[in-house]
């Protein structure tokens, strides 16, 4: 999770040892009484002749490569052992402390032996970030033969878990460690070039909100800063290279292999992990499985849990190593693996036996040639059930329209808290920097539910261009609601030449009221990506005999 506390001062590693003393020592010195006031607060203590507790450590434990990494003990009282283990890496730019009150309830009401460790490079832990590298999993690996080695721990009942860096690091190390036998990734990431360069774009500020919380809170390993390096010249290429190692998608047969139950959950608005990535790795592992997805941005739906306030998806966790690793029949061998909650209104979860039965039925809509009127904007482009072709329609690429994607974390927490969504108004949007469609009135409003998809012909006028296709829910006035997007960048295209895009939009569950329309729109800037579309340029969207423009909405 990106967002951090102020860190303590973090010494830099070139420093010899004793100059590094003091703010070490400050470091472990804050931790120890924010750990204290934490489990304080949460758990009152115990009178000493209660049966069941827990007691709280700090631990230096020895990683990969003899660098040293802080952790907080959680160890069960009153309860015989040997205990399962569970093991949580901490998130992006956190410390240990980020587990505190959640580590503290699954070891005291749980029995669970638990180690909350800061991930190395990040404020007290040594070493440099390595960005889920192959030290990362290695120190991982380091902390189970620990903890086997020095507490009550069952070497055959091993869990990992995490947010976001915590939980990308737990499935990269459940891949390689067979002693892994279930994880939970809460906001996570699969596939990390999906997630960070979604179809051929940036997703700048992903990219900016990740490198300033690594450089604040850490301290930046060689693959890393030559990433920045080239990233700030343009060059995404390093990035690319490293992300198969440090993508569980590329090790889903292992995975697999080692039979490990894998819990996912994450948010419909994730900034910075979409959640198109993590519906796409669900379905293809083989061994037992679940799905959450919800309302809410990076980490949002689980940062109260991780303190220890009452959270649906911490509690889920909680059920799911419980019968993974303590055999207990609970709800996780009776339900549906699948569980999904509207990104709209207030309605309560849903359960399916998987991805696909989410989507009931898929309507095409067929895409008729915009206009650049603004004043009649219900028919400025119709979206019809049968295909028109032989149109074409250019639009000035370079300067934004007011249809965007929203704010990383800002824009999924206002639809998550406040059911406040992204939105537009429909006739304001740019008809000369943008192409524009609406639908026919849904009378009994509908719920999209699953993963819209598009296609279009493009015509770019440079080698490299980029598009951003929204899908709004509208009403009687235009005003819109996001319901979902994507971005896509033609690279290496001939200019002059048309090219055929079918793309993904995010998966989506969206409750779209009576009466509303379903509408589209196709621009060329957005705040959240660094877009290849240049002032001056131009695209030309077509639709051609062999390839209709359209776009296909799933259905509950």
């Amino acid at each position: 999770m990106p967002c951090a506390p102020l860190p303590p001062p973090v010494p830099d590693p070139r420093t010899p040892p004793a100059a590094r003393t003091p703010a070490r020592t400050l470091a472990r010195l804050l931790s120890g009484v924010l750990a204290a006031l934490l489990t304080a607060v949460l758990l009152p203590a115990a009178p000493a002749s209660a049966a069941v507790g827990a007691t709280v450590t700090h631990e230096t434990i020895t990683g990969h490569g003899g660098i040293e990494l802080q952790a907080k003990v959680f160890t069960p009282t009153g309860v015989e052992g040997p205990h399962p283990l569970l093991v949580m890496p901490s998130a992006w730019g956190t410390p240990n402390l980020i587990y505190v009150g959640a580590a503290h309830r699954l070891a005291h009401e749980s029995g669970y032996q638990v180690i909350a460790y800061t991930s190395r490079g990040f404020y007290d832990s040594g070493g440099e970030i390595e960005v889920a590298g192959p030290e990362d999993r290695a120190d991982a690996s380091a902390v189970i033969d620990w903890a086997l080695e020095n507490t009550d721990a069952d070497p055959e009942r091993i869990g990992m878990g995490g947010i976001s860096y915590g939980g990308g690091i737990s499935l990269l190390t459940a891949a390689e460690d067979d002693r892994v036998r279930a994880v939970a990734a809460l906001s996570g990431w699969t596939d990390l070039a999906a997630s960070l360069y979604p179809d051929a774009t940036v997703n700048e500020q992903a990219a900016e909100l990740l490198l300033l919380a690594g450089n604040i809170t850490g301290r930046p390993g060689e693959s890393l800063r030559e990433m920045e390096r080239e990233y700030r010249d343009g060059n995404i290429q390093p990035a690319l290279d490293l992300a198969p190692d440090r993508s569980v998608a590329t090790k889903v047969d292992d995975i697999n292999a080692n039979g490990t139950a894998v819990m996912l959950a994450n948010a419909w608005n994730d900034g910075i992990f979409p959640p198109g990535q993590i519906t796409d790795f669900y379905e293809a592992l083989e061994g037992p499985k679940r799905l959450m997805l919800a309302p809410g941005d990076h980490a949002t739906q689980e940062a109260f849990g991780a303190v220890g306030l009452p959270n649906e998806v911490w509690a889920a966790l909680g059920d799911w190593f419980d019968h993974h690793l303590k055999g207990e029949a609970n709800a996780v061998a009776t339900d549906d693996p699948v569980h999904v909650r509207p990104n709209n209104g207030r309605g309560g979860w849903s359960t399916h036996p998987d991805w696909p039965s989410v989507t009931g039925t898929t309507e095409t809509y067929y895409l008729d040639r915009p206009s650049t009127h603004w004043f009649r904007w219900q028919s400025s482009g119709a979206m019809e059930p049968e295909p028109a072709t032989g149109w074409d329609y250019r639009f000035r690429t370079g300067i934004g329209t007011t249809a965007q994607s929203g704010t990383v974390l800002l824009s999924g927490a206002l639809q998550q808290f406040f059911d406040v969504p992204t939105g537009v108004s429909l006739p304001l949007v740019d008809r000369y920097r943008s192409a524009v469609w609406t639908g026919p009135r849904l009378p009994d409003g509908a719920r999209v539910a699953g993963t819209p998809e598009a296609e279009f012909t493009l015509t770019p006028t440079t080698p490299d261009q980029s598009v951003f296709v929204y899908l709004y829910a509208i009403d009687g006035g235009g005003t819109g609601s996001l319901v979902s997007h994507t971005p896509y960048t033609l690279r290496d295209a001939v200019p002059g030449e048309p090219v055929t895009v079918r793309a993904d939009l995010q998966p989506v569950v969206w409750d779209v009221p009576a009466r509303h329309r379903l509408a589209v729109v196709v621009d060329s800037q957005d705040h959240r990506y660094d877009s290849e579309s240049r002032i001056g340029d131009r695209v030309t969207v077509t639709s051609p005999e062999q390839a209709p423009s359209r776009i296909t909405v799933p259905f509950a």
